[in-house]
């Protein structure tokens, strides 16, 4: 158990890890790492349960609860900083680090990583859109606090196809109206 211990107090930081995105467009205090991983979950369990057919509500909040646990090694590199890396390598060193963090928990944390990168099964592929859903509603968020400056961002969540779950596609259309009035 002392394997499991260490790679628990290694996740620890994940919630003072900011979100590097929010701080490069002027968030003076965004959210944590953990934060946006809880957010992405709160997102999961209003969505998949009006899934239909359905889905494996339980798995699907555990593939959002280990999608970016390798940052707790990598810290969060922004779209900006991977470009910069030769081909693959973000991917390889998250692997890395997920085989280091993840391995000694249980098998199912890994294989639910796994899932999630592959996007092979219904669940991962909400967990996926949840994760782009969470952004836009921490970016309607910021925009009624008052921050400006994320058209970027609008952009992204603008951008993100919900066509395949329709409770996803509802929420995605009450988000684009509610940032195009907040913009």
């Amino acid at each position: 158990m002392r394997d499991v211990l260490d790679s628990l107090l290694t996740l620890v930081p994940l919630d003072r890890l900011p979100r590097t995105g929010w701080l490069q467009h002027g968030v003076a205090v965004p959210e944590s790492i953990a934060g946006h991983t809880v957010g992405v979950a709160q997102v999961a369990l209003a969505l998949a349960p009006r899934v239909e057919p359905a889905l494996d509500v339980d798995r699907v909040v555990a593939l959002c609860l280990v999608h970016d646990a390798p940052e707790a090694l990598t810290g969060d590199l922004p779209r900006s900083g991977s470009r910069l890396l030769p081909a693959g390598a973000k991917r390889q060193a998250e692997a890395a680090a997920a085989e280091q963090l993840l391995g000694p928990l249980h098998g199912v944390a890994l294989d639910r990583l796994r899932e999630y990168e592959a996007q092979e099964t219904r669940e991962a592929r909400l967990a996926k859109l949840c994760d782009r859903l969470q952004l836009g509603v921490r970016l309607l968020a910021y925009l009624r606090s008052g921050q400006r400056g994320l058209d970027e961002f609008v952009g992204t969540v603008r951008e993100v196809d919900p066509s395949e779950f329709p409770p996803a596609s509802e929420l995605h259309a009450a988000l684009v109206a509610a940032l195009e009035s907040a913009s």
